[in-house]
């Protein structure tokens, strides 16, 4: 399980506009967010709380990538329907949601079924978790994580 202080595994995801990969984006502040569908209600929710903060987290110097196992035409879809700001990366083979201990059993209604942990990671300018957050609540969310952000920055 990673920890506060671990080093951030590194990653490529698609994406509309092109492969995302970690490595590229050292030096400053990643909100990397995991969440379980596109288009369903906590996770249309928090997009849109991640898009309304988003001048927020830029002048924090922080990108913000929502991560699912939808597809890229699935996320272009989502994004466009909510006017999403965020960036969203296509985890289809769930090996980052894997790498960051996310792709777990659920149960609902007394049924078990791998699936995404709504967790968010922000990672540090030198790739180093500074701060985690797992079984993530929607409400109030977006704005915790760009304190923990703005506090990044000093």
């Amino acid at each position: 399980m990673l920890a506060d202080g671990d080093k951030a595994p590194d990653f490529t995801l698609a994406a509309e506009g092109g492969p995302i990969k970690l490595s590229k984006l050292k030096g400053k502040p990643v909100v990397l967010y995991f969440y379980p569908k596109d288009d369903t209600s906590g996770c249309t929710t928090e997009a849109k709380d991640f898009t309304a903060l988003a001048a927020d987290f830029k002048k924090a110097g922080a990108t913000v990538i929502g991560v699912s196992p939808d597809s890229v035409a699935s996320h272009e879809k989502f994004r466009k329907k909510h006017e999403l700001s965020v960036l969203l990366g296509s985890d289809e083979d769930k090996t980052v949601a894997e790498a960051y201990g996310v792709w777990v059993e659920k149960s609902m209604y007394g049924k078990k079924y791998m699936g995404v942990e709504r967790s968010t990671f922000l990672i540090d300018g030198a790739g180093k978790l500074a701060k985690t957050w797992r079984k993530v609540k929607v409400a109030g969310h977006a704005a915790e994580v760009l304190a923990a952000a703005k506090a990044l920055k000093g």
